[in-house]
């Protein structure tokens, strides 16, 4: 059974929802319960692009669905506070705060502003690190060639979510039980792309042989994913914490009574998405849009695409994992392989032995 010494999963990761009011004057939202250091918010209801802020960044905002480098959106979003954040409705192009749209909001717990960090070869590298809960957020400015980066966490990442911010290089996802070797990208339905056979390492975004990511530093090669030059990155660290969070990959079988896939808690977060084969979607759900099984309320890291319910792709979630209900390709294709992160509403066993249960 999953011990764990995070009993209460929301003081380091929840979802706040809100609809817009159409103010123009400054609208706080509260009710995270933490300052979010990481704050990734989507439009429920209307198909507007994902909105990403981070502590380090400031009014800075990145979209996981597209490439563009960041733009500073400081008329409509102000300021991150210790319960929430505060916004307004403008006439600029981050539509935030629009009247009657709904928005659904991921939030995580850092470390606030961060720190220098000199552990890798990177320059000008700040991290805000939470070691309890397993995550990092880290800026340094990558170069043409392999750099090692410090990460904070203490303990070797599982997985890694990076994007040059200076321009229109993509977002590469690394780890979750995969080849370092090769990477996803956030913004594509592309398949898995393994570079491994690129001994050079001239051509890896993750450059693992001899450089595998450590309890320190990850190592990466922005000839690979930058769009010229040295450009400053943002990257977003995480490490599975027993009975908090699960950073991994599971394979399909294909049938309605499909894959189990055992996270040691009740999930209040999942992403997912098919590194076998092209064309097939992200997916994100949550318990605060969905709170009964199945779980099929979807919204869409790499598309602005609206909030959708597909009842044929059903997904349960349980007391100590979550199970697929359906034979759709976007979780459940018989012989590929997902990789997924969680993250937990409770664990299956808190360290005061207190059990939860399913839904």
């Amino acid at each position: 059974m999953a011990y764990t010494t995070i009993n209460k999963s929301t003081d380091y990761f929840n979802t706040k929802l809100y609809t817009g009011n159409g103010s123009a004057s400054d609208r706080t939202i509260t009710g995270v319960g933490f300052q979010p250091d990481f704050l990734w918010n989507k439009s429920r209801s209307n198909a507007y692009n994902h909105y990403i802020f981070d502590v380090l960044r400031g009014t800075n905002m990145i979209s996981s669905n597209t490439t563009q480098e960041q733009e500073d959106k400081s008329p409509q979003f102000s300021a991150l506070t210790s319960d929430g954040f505060t916004i307004r409705n403008d006439a600029g192009s981050l539509a935030i705060n629009t009247s009657g749209v709904t928005f659904a909001n991921w939030c995580w717990k850092a470390n606030g502003t961060g720190s220098a960090n000199t552990d890798g070869t990177a320059s000008n590298v700040t991290v805000s690190a939470n070691q309890t809960s397993g995550f990092s957020i880290v800026q340094f400015d990558a170069t043409q060639s392999r750099v090692s980066v410090g990460h904070g966490l203490g303990s070797t990442p599982d997985a890694i979510i990076m994007k040059e911010t200076e321009g229109s290089g993509g977002w590469v996802v690394g780890g979750f039980g995969l080849d370092w070797s090769g990477y996803l990208s956030l913004q594509s339905t592309n398949a898995f792309n393994n570079d491994s056979n690129d001994s050079s390492g001239t051509g890896r975004m993750f450059t693992p042989d001899g450089y595998a990511p450590t309890s320190s530093v990850w190592s990466t090669n922005g000839s690979a994913f930058l769009s010229g030059g040295t450009k400053t990155c943002i990257a977003y660290c995480f490490k599975s914490i027993k009975g908090y969070s699960k950073f991994g990959s599971y394979v399909g079988n294909g049938n309605a009574d499909g894959t189990f896939v055992y996270t040691g808690f009740k999930p209040a977060f999942v992403m997912i998405k098919d590194s076998t084969s092209a064309g097939l979607m992200w997916n994100i759900r949550d318990n605060k849009r969905d709170t009964f099984n199945p779980n099929d309320t979807v919204l869409y890291p790499n598309s602005s695409e609206v909030e959708n319910a597909h009842g044929d792709n059903d997904v349960d979630w349980l007391s100590n994992g979550f199970k697929m209900r359906s034979t759709n390709g976007h979780t459940n294709a018989s012989g590929d392989t997902y990789i997924f992160m969680a993250f937990a509403e409770a664990p299956l066993v808190g360290s005061n032995n207190v059990p939860c249960t399913a839904r």
